[in-house]
């Protein structure tokens, strides 16, 4: 049921008035999202915090694992009991929550705070469908950096890398000095991010738009593309025996500790390293590995289910407010690791990892839609298997695993 113009008039009019200090009872929000290790954790209390600051009580319902959170999240709306506001990545996983119309959109607010005028078009595509906005972008987070650390790198002698190539040296520089060369977590998404980094770092950002944009088969079977398969299939040989089923924050303490030289992960990994009290250039380093420059643009949103309680959609909006507030995004990225989803707030105050990703940003060729913003889940699960079947079978060659790309480039999803 479509909500009714009135009441949406009546609930922003609220918002942005003075009731927005309502009563904790009226303004209670039950929110569902998968931020469960140190770093998310502390992030996310910030909005927990920015949303009490505004007359609110958080209720936080925290599910460890996307898929799990997501699953939880979609059963309780199908099942009748939705919550106040749930957590996806930014892109198409919520498609048919907007198909069979459960979720509301949050046009009016965003065009009465302008926030299609400080977001990067990218993320505003992604959480638009028909014209609208059915979601909050809370962040950007770049899924392709490489987490580096300072201590191990002298031991092996090794510098830090501006590219695949030049990884590559490091990291045999780090095995022959008896270091784990890259920190890993074997599991099937980190896998695919792996490889993604090798796709927009080794092949380019023309190639990436190829494979996950237009979806041509024919690109699968470039030499560019050949070159990414190969140097991805090189990476096996510096992983630990522990990497398969490791969970992400375990490998990328492994660098916190020095035990690992590098680690491929978004930059929620940088909140790890700020919970553990190391600072980025002092302890650890972050680069991208790309001759381009190509950032991988992914990150977070929250959608909210439709709701008939009129205080309970004065919540949602409340929320929608306060997670875009300037202090917020900017007190959330120094927790999360990922930089504001605002393109104008000074962020002098954020690390310099943060700072060298929002100068990437400044120039749009940079700006590289994550995969998820680009393929139907479907497809990413698709592309996710081939991708881990080529990573956990060494006798695979790099012509196999192309063909078989291609083979799911073709599918119709």
């Amino acid at each position: 049921m479509k909500l009714k113009p009135c009441l949406t008039a009546l609930a922003l009019a609220c918002a942005a008035g003075a009731s927005f200090q309502a009563n904790a009872q009226e303004m209670k929000a039950e929110v569902i999202h998968w931020w469960t290790s140190g770093g998310e954790s502390a992030a996310v209390k910030v909005f927990a915090e920015q949303f009490a600051k505004a007359g609110g009580t958080w209720v936080d319902t925290a599910i460890a694992g996307g898929v799990n959170a997501r699953t939880a999240a979609i059963n309780r709306v199908v099942g009748g009991t939705p919550p106040t506001a749930m957590q996806f990545n930014t892109g198409k996983q919520f498609d048919e929550l907007v198909e069979n119309d459960l979720l509301r959109d949050v046009d009016q607010i965003a065009t009465e705070q302008k926030w299609k005028s400080f977001m990067p078009q990218a993320i505003i595509d992604a959480t638009s469908r028909n014209g609208k906005m059915y979601a909050v972008p809370v962040n950007i987070h770049g899924q392709n950096w490489l987490w580096l650390s300072k201590a191990a790198l002298e031991k092996a002698g090794a510098s830090e890398p501006a590219n695949w190539d030049e990884a590559l040296v490091a990291l045999e520089k780090l095995k022959a000095a008896g270091l784990i060369p890259l920190a890993f977590s074997g599991q099937k998404v980190w896998e695919r991010g792996l490889f993604n980094a090798v796709l927009v770092g080794k092949g380019g950002t023309a190639l990436w738009a190829s494979i996950h944009g237009k979806r041509d088969p024919a690109a699968a079977r470039s030499p560019e593309f050949r070159a990414v398969a190969e140097t991805y299939g090189k990476l096996r040989g510096y992983i630990d025996p522990g990497a398969p089923g490791r969970n992400w924050n375990d490998a990328t303490n492994l660098v916190i500790q020095g035990k690992a030289g590098m680690q491929i992960m978004g930059d929620w990994a940088k909140g790890e390293f700020a919970a553990a009290g190391q600072i980025a250039g002092k302890e650890f380093g972050c680069a991208i590995l790309s001759n381009e420059g190509g950032y991988v643009m992914g990150g977070d949103v929250f959608a909210f289910p439709k709701l008939k309680d009129p205080a309970q959609q004065k919540a949602q909006l409340v929320l929608a407010k306060v997670m875009l507030e300037p202090e917020t995004q900017i007190r959330f990225a120094q927790k999360k690791g990922s930089i504001p989803v605002r393109l104008d707030l000074d962020v002098s105050s954020l690390d310099a990892c943060a700072q060298k990703a929002v100068k990437l940003l400044e120039d749009k060729k940079h700006q590289v839609a994550a995969q998820e913003m680009l393929s139907p889940p479907a497809l990413t699960g698709a592309m996710e298997d081939v991708i881990s079947q080529y990573w956990n079978t060494p006798a695979m060659t790099a012509d196999a695993f192309m063909t078989k790309v291609a083979d799911v480039l073709k599918q119709p999803f």
